[in-house]
């Protein structure tokens, strides 16, 4: 194992399911890799916006492939992926403005860790690429975060402190930052070794970013792969 402990950034938007994909699997192996994990949530509009990208449901064929490869995605990394009936309200109508700025909400409320961050964004994952639900509405937000154990006072003030000029500026400065690695989607993973910063977009590069960091990629389920 690697004898420094190496920083990750993981800079994602609930409203991308490949953003789930590369969550999971970074959250699994924040305790088997010798790293320090930092959840960056961010907006993924902004990504595209300031990025000049086209998401892959503008594009028909890449729609039509990105349904077929969630589904196999979803088996191999063993993520209850099963997209919403209609993607592209759900992507592009509603959208995820104010889901994540509820989870920044929620990272700057939080004291000790990233747990609540951790369980919040996994919960709006759930919703909208698992079990067909809005995370756009204050009552689907509240919802979200008391079925992680969030009281139902801290959620009201969450919900307030989401709608502040200063979760606005965090999340822009969040989208910002990653825009200056020069992100043209996500997830993003920035693994910082020997002073430098090393890009790797997708939920593909897990074994490359292994090797950057000196680590070994054991697949998808590395608890059951020490097994």
């Amino acid at each position: 194992m690697a004898s420094s402990r190496k920083v990750i950034e993981l800079f994602y938007d609930v409203v991308s399911p490949y953003s789930w994909l590369g969550f999971e699997v970074m959250c699994r192996y924040r305790n088997v890799w010798n790293i320090d994990l930092k959840l960056r949530p961010a907006f993924l509009g902004g990504i595209m916006q300031g990025s000049g990208n086209k998401p892959p449901g503008l594009v028909p064929n890449k729609f039509l492939y990105m349904t077929t490869d969630l589904h196999r995605l979803a088996q191999y990394f063993q993520v209850p992926i099963s997209p919403p009936a209609d993607p592209f309200e759900a992507m592009f109508e509603k959208g995820s403005l104010s889901a994540m700025r509820f989870v920044a909400a929620v990272q700057e409320s939080e004291v000790g860790g990233d747990k609540q961050v951790e369980q919040v964004s996994r919960e709006l994952w759930m919703r909208i690429w698992s079990q067909d639900k809005d995370i756009t509405q204050p009552a689907s937000l509240s919802e979200a975060a008391m079925k992680v154990g969030l009281s139902a006072s801290e959620v009201e003030e969450l919900l307030k402190l989401s709608t502040s000029k200063e979760i606005k500026e965090k999340l822009k400065r969040s989208t910002q930052e990653a825009l200056d690695h020069r992100a043209f989607g996500f997830p993003l993973a920035v693994c910082h070794v020997n002073g430098k910063a090393e890009v790797f977009y997708g939920s593909d590069r897990f074994e490359l970013i292994a090797h950057c960091i000196g680590e070994k990629w054991m697949g998808p389920q590395p608890a059951a792969a020490k097994l």
